[in-house]
């Protein structure tokens, strides 16, 4: 027989046993009977002439043939045989999640990445500055290095060894973020209710586990990427529409109108995104703004998702630094904090989340269920902790000399959002942002779509920005710049967009 490959298998049909062999005859076997599917059918039937053994073309040969044209409908079929049906199941792929075919072309900032490495591979001799995307670039304060380097030697003797730590993160840091960034602001917190992380951004993301796929989701427009690509991974979206909104999404537009603070949402939504100051807009909000979105939450039953990355540039003593200053927001918030841009931990990754145990939502049945220990369960069984090395590190800019030296970092970065903000406008650009944050949102000239200027800076003034279309529709015609590059950088690009 020319066989390629033969699997067995057996079929009991009541007394008696059946043999059932899988084949895969060579393709120059079947040619010569007319077509792959038919011969390979053809040739079964011949080979089963017997009364105990059916011989059957596997599904992989047909689908090998017929380019898998016929693979879904062959891969599950019956065949009658002596007067009896045999079910046949064959081999199908594994399904891929579909939900993230949906997503739309690139993440924004791998696109940049993108763009930019292909323009530097044409142009070798290009300096180019990026002011894009918000990675920090002055190094790590004294004090944060001394405490790290010290953990680190901590790990170098058994008597100071640590292996796994607490998967919620060691009381050390969690004692000197509730005692400094939330008691000294009127803020009281149990210790159980700050969750230790190795980011922010991944955080936004993975609470959404929490929630039913059923729940309708509103975020700002535009608005970091983070919040809505996750949700279409999760499955809470529809497809995207040709301007890039997914549907069973509610987009809350932030325009120069409206001073990029989102209005009320007009129809019911269950989960609420909001980042203040804002990423990328920069806009930051008042404690009579953050009153409204929490007297909406507590009315419509909604839980907002606050994401306070930034809220160490708050300049304006008026600004909330938590919206847990705010009267009841721990009934219907949950807080998101980083060291990233607060003290340079980009590449050392650290971060802690704020689930009070008054929060709760409502199952199936109608009961409210604390959220506080669905988080612990999660956070427990998907994540072993952040490192001890970065927790101790993390846990000296609480020191007097971290704080101090932190705010010196912070101070320079604000200064360039200031250099940066004078001189677009001086240009005449129309500039937002940049006081209370470390961003600074900018109107495209000359109608300019947010790609085509940022093709334009980079190919004339080899600066690299961040198009306002990446996040979301209502970014179109905007254009966002960081402070985070050095004062010397942004100096040297500020004088090149000034001679485009």
């Amino acid at each position: 027989m020319h066989n390629q490959r033969l699997d067995q298998m057996r079929y009991r049909r009541g007394a008696q046993t059946l043999k059932v062999s899988c084949f895969e005859p060579s393709k120059t076997f079947c040619s010569a009977f007319g077509g792959p599917v038919v011969s390979a059918l053809f040739v079964a039937q011949k080979l089963s002439s017997c009364r105990s053994h059916i011989f059957l073309p596997t599904p992989f040969f047909i689908e090998t043939l017929t380019q898998g044209r016929a693979a879904n409908r062959i891969a599950h079929f019956s065949i009658e045989h002596r007067g009896s049906t045999i079910k046949y199941r064959g081999f199908s792929m594994t399904k891929i999640n579909e939900n993230f075919l949906k997503l739309q072309a690139g993440y924004l900032f791998p696109e940049v990445a993108r763009r930019v490495r292909a323009y530097q591979a044409k142009n070798p001799g290009a300096k180019i500055i990026s002011l894009g995307i918000g990675d920090v670039t002055q190094p790590l304060p004294p004090a944060i290095i001394e405490a790290m380097q010290k953990a680190v030697q901590d790990m170098a003797s058994s008597n100071t060894f640590r292996g796994y730590g607490p998967e919620q993160g060691y009381d050390f840091l969690i004692e000197a973020i509730i005692e400094s960034d939330f008691k000294s602001r009127g803020v009281a917190l149990d210790k159980s209710e700050v969750f230790i992380s190795d980011g922010a951004k991944c955080d936004t993301a993975n609470i959404q586990e929490m929630f039913g796929l059923d729940n309708i989701v509103a975020v700002t427009d535009p608005v970091y990427p983070v919040y809505v690509d996750s949700s279409v991974m999760a499955g809470r979206t529809g497809q995207a529409d040709k301007n890039g909104q997914y549907e069973n999404m509610v987009y809350m537009p932030c325009t120069a109108e409206n001073d990029f603070i989102p209005d009320l949402p007009s129809s019911p939504v269950d989960i609420i995104y909001l980042c203040f100051p804002n990423n990328p807009t920069g806009a930051a909000a008042t404690k009579e703004t953050l009153s409204k979105w929490v007297d909406f939450a507590r009315r419509t039953g909604a839980i907002i998702l606050f994401d306070a990355a930034y809220e160490a540039f708050i300049t304006d003593p008026g600004i909330p630094h938590s919206i847990y200053e705010i009267d009841g927001a721990k009934e219907v918030a949950i807080e998101f904090r980083s060291f990233s841009k607060t003290a340079g931990f980009t590449g050392v990754r650290c971060a802690f989340t704020i689930v009070p145990k008054q929060l709760t939502a409502e199952a199936s049945d109608g009961r409210a269920v604390e959220i506080n220990p669905l988080w612990n369960r999660r956070h427990s069984t998907k994540f072993n902790g952040a490192s001890y090395v970065a927790q101790a590190g993390a846990a000296a800019v609480y020191t007097p000399e971290g704080r101090k030296q932190s705010r010196q970092i912070i101070d320079i970065y604000m200064a360039n959002a200031a250099l940066i903000r004078k001189s677009l406008t001086k240009l005449g650009y129309k500039v937002y942002g940049g006081i209370n944050a470390p961003y600074i949102w900018m109107k495209t000239p000359d109608s300019l779509s947010s790609w085509d200027f940022f093709d334009r800076l980079l190919q004339k003034a080899n600066v690299v920005g961040a198009p306002g279309s990446g996040f979301g529709p209502a970014g179109e015609g905007y254009f966002r710049l960081t402070a985070f590059a050095t004062p010397a950088n942004v100096k040297e690009a500020l004088e090149r967009i000034a001679a485009v």
